[in-house]
This record gives structure tokens, sequence and C-alpha cells, in this order.
């Protein structure tokens, strides 16, 4: 009886040979191609990174004290798993300042992905589990579709959910609870619902 041929784990070299116009990730071995983000998940990144930037990462009408940075890839684990959130933070004792590379090795302390009907799976079963791994402590996952937050802590090897808010909230969610976040920002940018949403 022939045998079928194990199949070929994805490496870095997939990664970079990936089309420009594609975001390239390896998930447990295997290459996953995305496009570009569209306009309401872009949007509702860049706001949270202007919300989230001066006073965690200037320390202006925040604490400070952290390096976030917009789409970076990680490379984690040992084998790594090469990830590409939308956004992600580093408190900056573990990370002072970012590297001179293409990629961090080091888990961050924050990540948080925009899902998007066609990766929302990708990020809940997939990247989730590998984040939990590599002991990311919160997982931020924002959906522009439906306007809500959902943040998670690492709960001993998987998430929990701490809190769920939509629309026009107004929260302190961690590990930034020390601003309250207006999450209109965040769709401020983007068309208004249709009638009826």
């Amino acid at each position: 009886m022939p045998s079928i041929p194990a199949k070929r784990r994805a490496t870095y070299d997939d990664v970079l040979a990936a089309p420009e116009n594609m975001i390239a990730e390896v998930l447990n071995g295997e290459l996953m191609l995305h496009p570009r983000p569209a306009v309401p998940h872009a949007a509702a990144a860049s706001a949270l990174s202007d919300e989230l930037g001066p006073p965690f990462k200037r320390g202006r009408g925040g604490p400070g004290g952290w390096l976030i940075l917009y789409e970076p890839e990680l490379h984690l684990g040992p084998e790594p798993d090469i990830l590409v959130p939308d956004l992600a933070g580093w408190v900056r004792e573990r990370l002072p300042t970012a590297p001179r590379a293409a990629f961090i090795a080091l888990a961050p302390d924050w990540v948080c992905e925009v899902l998007s009907p066609s990766t929302e799976d990708i990020d809940r079963a997939d990247k989730l589990p590998i984040y939990g791994r590599e002991k990311v402590r919160h997982v931020w996952l924002v959906d522009p579709g439906v306007r809500t937050l959902e943040v998670l802590r690492l709960d001993g090897a998987s998430y929990r959910i701490v809190a769920t808010w939509r629309k026009d909230a107004v929260v302190r969610a961690e590990p930034f609870d020390a601003i309250e976040l207006h999450l209109s920002v965040l769709w401020a940018d983007v068309d208004p619902e249709p009638a009826g949403g």
C-alpha cells in the first residue's frame, strides 16, 4: 500500500515568497494568506492605536510604560509560528525598544486582532491557542462589523472573557484600564450602520 507523503511544514521562506499584496502567516505549520484589511478593519485598528499611543507609549495623559506596534511580525515558538496581529504591545521592562529586525521573537503582553468575516475563525481557532501557549496575557478582539470589543485574559492555558462591550460604550479595558476608551472612536471613520443594524 503506497504511503501518503507528509505535508511539508511552511517556513519563513514561504512568508518571504508570498505575494506583496497579501499578509502571510504560518500557523501550526500551515501557510495562511490573507488580503490586506478592508477599510473598516484598518480604520478601527488605526483609531485604537491613536487612542492607546499617547497615554501608554508616550505617557501623555496616562502611565506610559508600553511599546505598541501596528502589524508587527511575530515569530513565536521553537518551530516558529509566524503571526501578524493588528496591534501588539509589550511592557517596556520586557522590550524597551523595537529591535532592528524584520520580526520580534518575544511574545507580547497584549495583542489586538480586528476581526473580519474572512479571518475571524483563524483569529479565534488558530491564533488564540498560539497566543495562549506563548503566555500573551491579554487579547482584544475588535469587530467593526457588529461594533464590539471583547477583552480576554489568559487563565491557565486558555483565555476567559473578561468583558464584552458594544457600540458607543465608554470602557476601562485591561490592561489599559488607566484610561477611559470611547468605543465610538473606533467606528467614527466608517460609514454608519445600515438602518435596523
